[in-house]
């Protein structure tokens, strides 16, 4: 029996009227604002983001030696740190859809990266020892699918590592989140860049943002796809981390685990 799809979040008809246009209306986007994204995750983050991506990488198990595929790699924010702990040229890989994106990683990342989607990666079984993948998660077309070829293309007790943004449980949280990312940040880009793609694009992700699935959904998705006890942390009460092993119950029960820390990249 086929299982439904599991959509990050409802159709955004503000941005494309059917799911089949979204892939491509998305990359549009992507393409078009790929010149400022690195700048406005700078501004985002404090500028924290590289501590912040290093430490998720580390707390993961991230090591010399391990051949890491990184999913939705966009200009390389997650990529650069991962080829650096990984320790030698070609461990880490990156994949996106976007060859605005791509264009921008290859000017300061030595990481050999590839156009795909992560819902149907090219590669063999069993090829990675770990799969990461920041602040994407809202932006692919089914969450089945995207978690069965993680597993896929993980060795035996691969590891997951995915970053996203979460609202918070409190109104004055969503609505403090809402200000931020919803105005300050686009009025920053707006007035500082002066560029119309860049706006559509981060509307574009406060939209993702607000509307996406639960924690909850996420986690059971990872568990049915072959990764039990998928496990979340939360860092500032907004930056999600999604940790799981292919085949492997960590300890733990899969509670949100709240975690002090550096603002990450939310993007």
């Amino acid at each position: 029996m086929s299982v439904p799809p599991l959509r990050p979040h409802p159709r955004l008809t503000r941005y494309y009227e059917t799911d089949s246009q979204r892939p491509g209306a998305v990359n549009d986007m992507f393409d078009d604002g790929a010149p400022h994204y690195e700048w406005i995750c700078r501004i985002m983050s404090f500028g924290t983001g590289e501590q912040y991506r290093r430490q998720a990488l580390r707390d993961c198990g991230l090591a010399a030696g391990m051949r890491v595929l990184d999913v939705a790699t966009g200009t390389g924010l997650v990529l650069r740190t991962a080829l650096d702990l990984s320790g030698v040229t070609g461990l880490a890989v990156g994949l996106d859809p976007s060859k605005g994106m791509l264009r921008e990683c290859q000017k300061n990342c030595a990481a050999p990266i590839l156009q795909g989607r992560g819902e149907h990666l090219p590669f063999a079984d069993a090829s990675f020892h770990m799969v990461s993948m920041g602040y994407g998660l809202r932006h692919v077309t089914d969450l089945h699918v995207l978690f069965a070829e993680y597993a896929r293309v993980l060795k035996p007790r691969g590891r997951v590592l995915l970053l996203e943004i979460t609202q918070p449980r409190s109104a004055l949280g969503r609505w403090l989140n809402q200000f931020y990312l919803r105005h300050l940040i686009p009025s920053i880009t707006r007035l500082s860049k002066g560029t119309a793609p860049s706006t559509r694009m981060m509307n574009y992700f406060w939209d993702t943002i607000e509307t996406c699935v639960p924690p909850e959904l996420i986690l059971g998705a990872l568990r049915s796809a072959g990764f039990p006890n998928a496990t979340r942390t939360v860092t500032g009460g907004i930056l999600s981390e999604y940790r799981a092993q292919k085949g492997h119950s960590p300890s733990g029960s899969g509670v949100v685990v709240p975690k002090s820390g550096l603002l990450g990249d939310v993007l």
